[in-house]
């Protein structure tokens, strides 16, 4: 099963980052907390990452980390292949 994690922001390049999983090569990457079969209670300490807690749990269980720049490209180049084939 294709179980990637990568740590992008909310809004644009600038912010802060929130983790993202993608199930599936052709899925959109998706805020951890639209995958409540996978995530965890975020820690409760102020200005922590969102999502750090659901990170450790799915490194532990063998989910791939995915640069945030290379996951932004994957997502252009779906989005770019997905407008040409349509």
């Amino acid at each position: 099963m294709h179980r990637q994690m990568c740590w992008l922001s909310k809004s644009g390049s600038d912010g802060a980052k929130v983790l993202h999983l993608q199930t599936a090569p052709s899925q959109p990457w998706r805020p951890y907390t639209a995958f409540p079969q996978f995530s965890v209670p975020d820690y409760q300490i102020p200005g922590g990452s969102k999502g750090w807690a659901t990170y450790q749990k799915l490194l532990k269980a063998g989910w791939s980390l995915v640069p945030s720049a290379r996951a932004n490209e994957f997502s252009s180049s779906y989005a770019e292949s997905t407008i040409q084939n349509q």
